[in-house]
């Protein structure tokens, strides 16, 4: 038996999210153990680097398998893409260390969200960004969003029940780019709580708005309180766009 080491893409419109769920056959993670059950004629689990919520996309989901098969990485990678349905497919296939993890040995990932401002609708872009009518402060944005990179205790910033584990966690970057009516929003870290980089953004968009100051993300920080960081933004606007390993 071998572990398999997948990357794939998916637009997540129309699915419950990525984790398998009893209530619905629709879920990212229940198409792929369908179709890798039929291919190896046993059960099959496949685990990811984190479980991506409905709606949100992925451009490089890392996930692993264990199966026997005979098929080659490069058969695989061509069954699974000929019948996964055409909103998901696999761009790279590759054998894995027996002892190899999506999940636990992930070292960091880097998410986008997109905002397109303005009060014309915007059409062919509707299932990828957030509608946001106003104009937004580019240079508010990137002020604010200085203060939240770095190591900090970000409890403020998930929407989670309170648990034991460390809501500690390291932000290394936060870009925000505009291209005329679009604003791009790349969040690089070593890891993200439920919801964070949704709250997150919801947080610099009233920054960009004047609803906060730049001054005031420390204090949110510190709190540790969800109801003083911002709004918890649609889940369209968000991609998973890569997850790094050792």
């Amino acid at each position: 038996m071998y572990n398999y080491k997948i990357i794939l893409q998916y637009e997540g419109t129309r699915y419950q999210g990525w984790q398998r769920q009893d209530s619905t056959e629709n879920t990212i993670q229940g198409k792929l153990e369908a179709l890798l059950t039929k291919m190896c004629g046993e059960p099959v689990e496949i685990q990811a680097s984190g479980r991506t919520d409905a709606g949100v996309h992925a451009l490089g989901q890392t996930a692993n398998f264990h199966c026997n098969t005979e098929m080659e990485c490069e058969e695989i990678l061509e069954y699974m893409n000929r019948y996964l349905p055409e909103d998901i497919g696999v761009v790279n296939v590759e054998k894995a260390p027996e002892r190899f993890h999506s999940r636990l040995h992930a070292k960091g990932k880097t998410y986008r969200y997109r905002v397109m401002t303005g009060n014309v609708p915007h059409v062919f872009e509707r299932r990828y960004v957030y509608e946001h009518p106003g104009d937004l402060d580019l240079e508010a944005m990137r002020k604010a969003a200085e203060r939240l990179c770095g190591v900090h205790d970000f409890k403020a910033f998930t929407s989670a029940k309170r648990g034991k584990k460390s809501t500690v966690r390291t932000i290394s970057s936060i870009l925000i780019e505009q291209n005329k009516e679009e604003f791009v929003f790349t969040f690089t870290g070593n890891g993200f709580l439920y919801h964070m980089v949704r709250i997150l953004a919801g947080t610099l968009i009233e920054a960009g708005e004047g609803k906060r100051t730049p001054e005031e993300i420390g204090a949110v920080l510190k709190s540790g309180q969800r109801e003083r960081a911002g709004a918890l933004v649609p889940a369209k606007g968000l991609t998973l766009v890569a997850v790094y390993y050792d």
